[in-house]
């Protein structure tokens, strides 16, 4: 498993097309969005300056990207070209190459984090009053990624090759509106609002902005993603096992 996870990690890492909009794309929108915000004005019902708050959604964005888009994509055509019924003929278990997939995945999406982190510190002069608050920032963005690399995992076993992009995209974009990824939902009807708090993203981007405050992440934020994350886990092993029956 461990070979798997190598290879697969420096398959991404030779895509420059992927690495470009999974690594640089979210610091790129980052700079657009909160390039010219104020570095002291709160953003209207958040604790949070524009820098500070869209620096862990454009985090959260790129780590998405990194474990998402190209997963679901890449594991829906090894389907069709016979790569994992190949993989099924080795001692390789089940489990073996969807954990593979996942924790490559996993690996893939720190650039993506890191990078908007240093523009936010350059062009923003984002700041915090301990030295912490960076280490569990890049931990909670990164081990929450986890939750949508299973999420790839289980559309790339869903879709077809054809299906599998416009499917992702849908996604993809969905729950980055709906989870305040691309801007502050604190304008949205309060109905909507109670909505969204049920959205993994929302979620996922709440645990950053609660250590940016000097604070724990919610155990609400946390039990909502440990949710997601059993359901999309066991959502791919059920699509996994069906796959293997048809072949």
């Amino acid at each position: 498993m461990n070979t798997l996870i190598k290879l697969e990690v420096i398959r991404t890492l030779r895509n420059k097309k992927f690495m470009f909009f999974s690594v640089l794309y979210p610091a790129a929108l980052y700079l657009l969005i909160a390039g010219g915000a104020s570095e002291t004005e709160l953003v209207k019902g958040t604790h949070l300056t524009l820098p500070l708050l869209m620096m862990v959604s454009m985090a959260s964005f790129g780590a998405i990207t990194a474990v998402l888009v190209g997963q679901s994509e890449r594991i829906a055509k090894e389907r069709e070209k016979g790569w994992v019924r190949q993989l099924r003929l080795t001692a390789l278990p089940g489990r073996g190459y969807v954990t593979a997939k996942v924790a490559s995945a996993a690996v893939v999406s720190l650039p993506s984090i890191v990078v908007v982190f240093v523009v936010a510190a350059a062009v923003k002069h984002v700041r915090f009053d301990a030295a912490w608050q960076w280490i569990a920032l890049t931990f909670a963005i990164w081990a929450g990624s986890i939750v949508f690399a299973a999420l790839g995992v289980a559309i790339g076993y869903l879709a077809t090759g054809d299906a599998v992009r416009p499917i992702t995209m849908i996604i993809y974009f969905g729950l980055s509106a709906l989870g305040g990824l691309w801007f502050p939902t604190a304008s949205f009807p309060s109905w909507v609002q109670k909505i969204i708090e049920w959205v993994p993203t929302h979620a996922y981007a709440a645990l950053g902005q609660a250590i940016e405050q000097g604070n724990a992440p919610h155990l609400k934020d946390v039990s909502i993603l440990v949710g997601y994350l059993v359901i999309f886990a066991g959502a791919a092993a059920w699509l996994y096992r069906r796959d293997t029956q048809k072949a």
